[in-house]
């Protein structure tokens, strides 16, 4: 069994990874727990008893004594303390829409529990504890997927998520869903009474979108891996001039993201026998094709921006107040605001979706007869067959729709809170739509991948293939049977897409299934 263990300070994108895909927990081949580090305990309790100590003082401190939002200026009395908790979480969870899928919800108990461990957040141990002995039983809150601004924290997704550690709410609990009460008692767990601060611990921060938005960037890292293989293939399928990807040419335009992506393209096309020498049927390809290096490479430099944001989001304590106990200081200041991420994950959407652009207009140029000199729309009788005639509109289709996801969030603000937070950043929107423009890019790489398997099909070029992308030629075809008469390919589609989102490009061999 592997341990986790979460200081605050070092988690990984990949650690976040497996853990959110983490398989049987029953089967101890595959178990990963995660587990507060020793050192961190100490930071903790030190900071829950700085929270003690000036409740008993009646020291005013944001969200400990007071209301919240523009009810800051309300003073709670001492007695009262944890029913404001309760109040909170209870008022708080009111998100709306299709719940989050398992892996998300994980994502974010783990992204919590790590900001927690930090210990400048005031929380108890034993409510700690219980997050992360959810994590590692099973326990996934029911978190529904709309209704955070991304500013003040992700309040009412991570609501939904506190709901549960008090016994209420809804839980997913080994494939069932219960009440957060009977998904505890199942997992041998007891809720807790949240005290001074915790509820506002528990919700103040970026979790949510970070979790959304380190999983799709995981996802989008694997599509910007294998474009580059599936375009290759197309490229063998076309014939195309490899000159334009020489090291000579990208080296007198030096963008990091472009040199790798011309070295990538090199790699997977080396000791190929279908790519020509400039002006031997051609004297250049159409952009689609010459252009991959320049396209993808800057998709690639997108990444290399977006992953340095995650990094930093994953081990940060974003809580409003923060708890000082070495200077004995509790300080508001404004750390929940998503901005960071929501201005990454908008970047992201736009790298992405570039990368189906790109994709669906290869897929033209196998399918049109006018375009590729092969049969049309690679169908084995054109006429009585249709082929893959309406793959391409499927592309099109969810192109179009990326470029209307792709619409930066980041740019709306609406004021809340009776205008006290009065800016917001929507990031939990940006990390939403970028997860959308991920699984459709994996679509539209899928319907390439398929198009370029059934163009080497029907010219009987296999054995003339490099030896990187007949790996992935035979790999498409464990997946998708060559087309000999029309069949519906819809499921065929999504299988295939799905193994892209899972698949390290390197190994072809899907992570989890």
């Amino acid at each position: 069994m592997k341990r986790i263990l979460l200081h605050g300070n070092i988690l990984t994108l990949d650690e976040v990874w497996e853990i959110a895909n983490v398989g049987d927990q029953d089967d101890d081949r595959n178990k990963i727990e995660v587990e507060i580090a020793h050192d961190a305990w100490p930071r903790i309790r030190a900071s829950r008893e700085l929270i003690e100590t000036l409740v008993r003082q009646s020291k005013p401190v944001y969200g400990v004594n007071t209301g919240f939002g523009r009810l800051s200026e309300v003073t709670i009395p001492q007695e009262d303390t944890v029913k404001l908790q309760k109040n909170l979480i209870r008022s708080h969870a009111c998100a709306v829409g299709a719940p989050l899928a398992t892996p998300i919800v994980r994502g974010m108990m783990l992204l919590r529990a790590n900001a927690l461990a930090k210990g400048y957040s005031g929380i108890r141990q034993e409510t700690l504890q219980l997050l992360v002995d959810c994590i590692n039983r099973g326990v996934h809150p029911h978190i529904p997927s709309q209704g955070s601004l991304g500013a003040s924290g992700d309040l009412a997704p991570l609501a939904h998520l506190a709901l549960v550690l008090m016994g209420e709410g809804k839980a997913e609990f080994r494939g069932s869903f219960l009440s957060g009460a009977e998904a505890l008692k199942r997992a041998g767990l007891t809720p807790v009474v949240l005290e001074a601060k915790e509820g506002l611990a528990l919700i103040n921060g970026t979790q949510a979108m970070t979790a959304i938005g380190a999983l799709a960037f995981i996802k989008a890292h694997h599509l910007v891996e294998m474009a580059d293989g599936i375009g290759a293939l197309t490229f063998e399928a076309l014939l195309g001039v490899r000159d334009a990807f020489a090291e000579n040419v990208h080296a007198l335009r030096p963008h990091r993201g472009q040199e790798m992506a011309a070295a990538s393209l090199r790699e997977w096309l080396s000791g190929s026998q279908l790519t020509t020498a400039q002006g031997e049927l051609r004297v250049q390809d159409a952009y689609s094709l010459r252009c991959m290096p320049q396209v993808h490479g800057a998709s690639r430099q997108v990444m290399d921006y977006v992953r340095g944001v995650l990094e930093v989001e994953l081990n940060a304590a974003t809580d409003n107040p923060l708890v000082f106990a070495d200077s004995q200081e509790v300080i508001s200041g404004g750390h929940f605001h998503g901005q960071p991420v929501a201005l990454a994950m908008d970047f992201l959407k736009i790298g992405v979706a570039e990368i189906a652009n790109i994709s669906e207009r290869r897929v033209e140029r196998l399918v049109n007869p006018n375009l590729s000199g092969l049969s049309a729309f690679l169908a084995q009788n054109p006429g009585l067959s249709s082929g893959l005639m309406i793959l391409q509109y499927v592309a099109a289709s969810l192109v179009s729709e990326n470029k209307v996801l792709a619409h930066p969030a980041s740019v709306d603000s609406i004021p809340s809170s009776a205008g006290q937070e009065d800016h917001v950043s929507m990031g939990t929107t940006a990390a939403r739509q970028v997860n959308e423009i991920v699984c459709n890019t994996a679509r539209v790489l899928a319907i390439e991948a398929i198009t370029a398997a059934q163009a080497v099909t029907l010219q009987q070029i296999e054995n003339r293939l490099a030896p990187r992308t007949r790996q992935l030629y035979d790999w498409i075809r464990q997946y998708v049977p060559a087309i000999t008469e029309d069949r519906s390919l819809s499921e065929e589609i999504e299988q295939f897409a799905q193994a892209l989102l899972h698949t390290h490009g390197s190994s072809m061999v899907p992570l989890h299934a």
